[in-house]
């Protein structure tokens, strides 16, 4: 039988009220993570590129932190991106979160995300640690 739980991190409360969403969704030892772009805990999007790209993966940090898991448990990336011409910061952001065991990585440009400001998307899978 598999197990399903939802995953609401404290300060994320909003997202499942408001939005009517879980930040991540635990499939026995699989977690989902929706995804998590750069706005504080007020919904307020982060001023400045490289802020934003940080408080992105932050975000997801704690959808991690909630399950029992790590970045060195994702196992597969997803990125959306308003600007590729942002990339090679994005990857120099990205390495202060991914320092051990790297994920799979797919990146796709797109012309606009769910709030208007925001330059990037990540969305992520993790196997829970035994």
């Amino acid at each position: 039988m598999r197990t399903r739980k939802d995953i609401i991190p404290p300060g994320m409360e909003i997202i499942y009220e408001r939005f009517r969403y879980a930040p991540g969704v635990l499939v026995d030892d699989t977690l989902y993570i929706a995804g998590q772009v750069g706005r504080d805990e007020k919904l307020q999007v982060v001023e400045g590129t490289e802020a934003q790209f940080a408080q992105a993966f932050e975000n997801v940090g704690k959808v991690l932190r909630a399950a029992g898991a790590s970045f060195d448990d994702v196992v597969e990336m997803v990125t959306y991106h308003t600007d590729m011409r942002d990339l090679a910061l994005f990857m120099e952001v990205k390495n202060r979160y991914f320092t051990n065991r790297l994920p799979t990585w797919t990146g796709i440009g797109t012309t606009a995300l769910a709030m208007p400001g925001l330059e990037v998307e990540i969305k992520c899978t993790a196997r829970l640690p035994d």
